[in-house]
């Protein structure tokens, strides 16, 4: 009985013990010096992504986007899956070089999301065999970042132009 007195008394004094001991503090999930520290991440990622699309690697670049991620891109449906995004780009490639510089401006992050607002600017330029003209584009972007198996990736990609569209000539002729 006295065995049984002091075995109990000794693991409640283990869990008091346990209990009492200094818990770390976890690292903050959100607010601003979090964001600020998933924009650096998320500023090396889009360096790596730049270098990859300007040397036509886009299985590489594709590592960064997640299985089911979307890309809005202008004038078109929008391309759903890694896999389209890999075919999509793939084709774009073929007919020449493609350089962005994305510049974010400003990142929310809370937990495993995180969106990042940024301004881009995006040059082609043509090959020989190209059925695409030489442009140049500028704008505004909005990118859904996940975290995914440890990683960072994007989940959703919608760039949206600055330039205005062309001018149409309006036909003035008037029908009686």
């Amino acid at each position: 009985m006295k065995h049984q007195f002091v075995f109990g008394i000794t693991t409640l004094l283990m869990i008091v013990f346990a209990a009492s001991c200094e818990q770390p503090t976890p690292e903050p999930m959100s607010g601003k010096a979090y964001s600020s520290e998933i924009q650096k991440i998320i500023e090396e990622k889009n360096e790596k992504i730049e270098g990859f699309y300007a040397s036509g690697m886009i299985d590489s670049a594709a590592v960064h986007f997640a299985d089911n991620s979307i890309q809005f891109m202008p004038n078109q449906p929008a391309v759903i899956g890694v896999e389209n995004y890999k075919a999509a780009w793939k084709q774009h490639i073929q007919f020449g070089t493609w350089e962005f510089d994305l510049n974010t401006q400003e990142v929310k992050a809370s937990g495993d999301l995180a969106m990042e607002y940024g301004k881009y600017t995006m040059t082609f330029t043509p090959n020989e065999t190209s059925p695409i003209p030489a442009m140049e584009d500028e704008g505004n972007y909005l990118v859904l970042w996940e975290k995914l198996d440890g990683e960072w990736k994007v989940v959703w990609d919608a760039p949206v132009t600055e330039l205005p569209m062309p001018t149409q000539t309006l036909d003035t002729t008037m029908v009686e």
